[in-house]
């Protein structure tokens, strides 16, 4: 029975599964995107997700602790420099996984696992800031318009009255 068995073994030993999940970190940090299996993708996910979260905290303490986990100065730098910078206003999420089908030579579901922000696909603005969303109510349109209408008809009638009553002056 698998009673509160949560963590996906993939088939492999505790320190195997930890050397496979930090070559892929490494290369996810690298690459930005990697294609694997389905299964390491969403292990994968779980297993960088929270070091994500510790690089957003540029500190000595954060970068050992980040670099206890990957083993390699030049991701810890690449992960500290370039993609923390990115991905300080997110409070989560940072990958995404998409499903790419079945591998022909051994019927393995495949899937891409990419960093969020460094798809310039989804990015909103492509580094612009995003405008606010436009808000459309239906009833406000009919305010708006009387709103609008109501001066126009006032100032003509007022010139109207005002030219009408220097018209009659001068012809007493």
């Amino acid at each position: 029975m698998r009673h509160g068995d949560k963590i996906k073994n993939l088939s492999r030993t505790a320190s195997h599964r930890k050397a496979l999940l930090t070559n892929l970190a490494i290369e996810l940090i690298r690459h930005k995107r990697i294609v694997t299996t389905l299964t390491k993708a969403k292990s994968l996910r779980t297993w960088i997700e929270p070091i994500l979260t510790k690089s957003k905290n540029n500190t000595t303490h954060s970068r050992r602790i980040v670099f206890s986990y990957l083993q390699n100065k030049e991701a810890v730098k690449e992960l500290f420099d370039v993609v923390a910078a990115k991905i300080a206003a997110r409070p989560g999420g940072y990958t995404r996984v998409i499903k790419l089908g079945i591998r022909i030579g051994d019927n393995a579901e495949q899937a891409m696992i990419e960093l969020v922000d460094f798809n310039e696909t989804y990015v909103k603005g492509k580094g612009e800031a995003a405008a606010p969303a436009k808000k459309t109510r239906r009833a406000g349109g009919a305010k708006k318009k009387a709103a609008t209408e109501e001066p126009a008809t006032t100032a003509p009638t007022e010139e109207a009255s005002s030219t009408a009553a220097a018209e009659e002056a001068p012809a007493e």
